[in-house]
């Protein structure tokens, strides 16, 4: 299980990839820009998403045990 925290942590990385890569592209090509902020809105997500069945999972494996 520690593969879904280490991917869990992933996510933020590439949020904050992106918003650096937007905000560098925002003058030359904006399209990019955009896509580049929505794909950081979607990591952001996926944290919490993942975040959430992690907690879920853990808390079904202790009760269990």
């Amino acid at each position: 299980m520690k593969y879904l925290r280490f991917t869990e942590i992933l996510y933020p990385a590439v949020a904050v990839i992106a918003v650096v890569e937007a905000i560098r592209s925002w003058e030359v090509n904006r399209n990019r820009a955009y896509m580049l902020l929505f794909f950081a809105v979607v990591s952001v997500g996926m944290f919490f998403l993942r975040r959430y069945y992690r907690k879920k999972f853990d808390r079904r494996r202790r009760d269990q045990n």
